[in-house]
């Protein structure tokens, strides 16, 4: 049994090998991956990214990460592939191929397989004078001097150096496609990440509109706020914005004084309300709540009163 002093330092050394075998790609970036990402930009067909054993498991990443990110991809087990799955391959796809020896007897049955249909084969190889390097059209060199494994035989650091190559001609066709938070957003409308990207204030703003005006007396601004169920009151002047009243500010007048009498919205209101537009995105109206410290927005339309937007409706929509 190990101590946890032991245990400790076995994790810093496997992190910092596969730290190392990161470092270690930035040399083996050549050419040779700029023409991979421009021929994959220029041709008309998607990735059919392929592997095996945990070399699969990694291009099952790369593909989630290509079509995410703008670059149409699909994934094919190599094993599959022999079996029927070669069918996938359409004319004008480009193969991405991701092995460690670029050796294994499936690779070496598939290699002749892909490149009989006149596909661009990238072989992503930690061997380049391996017999899929020997074979492919592009090479990317993910050679790993050591894993993190210490027998050196369990796949750690090359398959995160799988990972991070492939991350890198994920977001390099990202850069050159001008792929924004927008496009994103698109493709990720689902969960809080989705909702970040593209959930606007005024689709969460509700139909309560809690409203005084400034000579109404405090009794009405508790009314309204407690109607409203948003924590504030916005004054108005007329038809025109005059400030804002928060449970804060009552809190704070109650403290002051011991009758009520006579006391008069215009009195306790806040003059200099923050105010946001409805289209603004939700993420930002939770920044500035967060800047300001304060809970709620007031809420514009083309300059007009719409709403309150409150720190919970964020959270309920699972932006915090």
């Amino acid at each position: 049994m190990l101590s946890e002093e032991e245990i400790l330092r076995n994790a810093h050394t496997t992190i910092s090998l596969e730290a190392d075998a990161i470092k270690g790609l930035l040399p083996k970036l050549t050419n040779g991956f700029a023409k991979a990402v421009l021929h994959i930009l220029q041709s008309n067909g998607r990735v059919v990214v392929t592997g095996i054993g945990k070399s699969a498991n990694i291009a099952q990443k790369i593909t989630a990460t290509l079509n995410s990110t703008g670059t149409a991809a699909l994934f094919m087990h190599a094993a599959d592939a022999v079996h029927g799955d070669l069918g996938m391959i359409q004319q004008g796809d480009t193969v991405l191929c991701i092995s460690k020896s670029g050796d294994t007897a499936e690779i070496k049955l598939l290699t002749p397989l892909l490149k009989q249909g006149g596909n661009k084969l990238i072989a992503l190889v930690g061997n380049t004078d391996s017999y899929l390097a020997n074979h492919a059209d592009l090479v990317l060199d993910c050679t790993v001097d050591k894993e993190a494994c210490p027998h050196n035989l369990a796949p750690t650091s090359s398959t995160t150096a799988q990972l991070v190559l492939g991350d890198a001609l994920a977001v390099a066709l990202l850069e050159c496609r001008g792929f924004g938070s927008e496009d994103f957003a698109r493709f990720h409308p689902g969960g809080a990440l989705g909702k970040r990207l593209y959930l606007r204030v005024g689709d969460i703003l509700k139909n309560t509109k809690p409203t005084v005006q400034t000579t109404d007396e405090v009794k009405t601004v508790i009314s309204s706020i407690t109607a409203g169920r948003m924590g504030a009151a916005v004054v108005l002047k007329g038809t025109e914005i005059a400030g804002i009243v928060t449970d804060g500010d009552l809190r704070r007048m109650m403290e002051k004084h011991d009758s009520l009498l006579g006391i008069k919205v215009a009195d306790i209101m806040n003059p200099s309300p923050k105010t946001i537009d409805h289209s603004t995105l939700a993420a930002e109206a939770l920044q500035t709540m967060r800047e300001q410290k304060i809970s709620q927005l007031l809420v514009l339309k083309d300059g007009q009163y719409a709403g309150l937007v409150h720190l919970h409706d964020l959270m309920s929509e699972g932006i915090v």
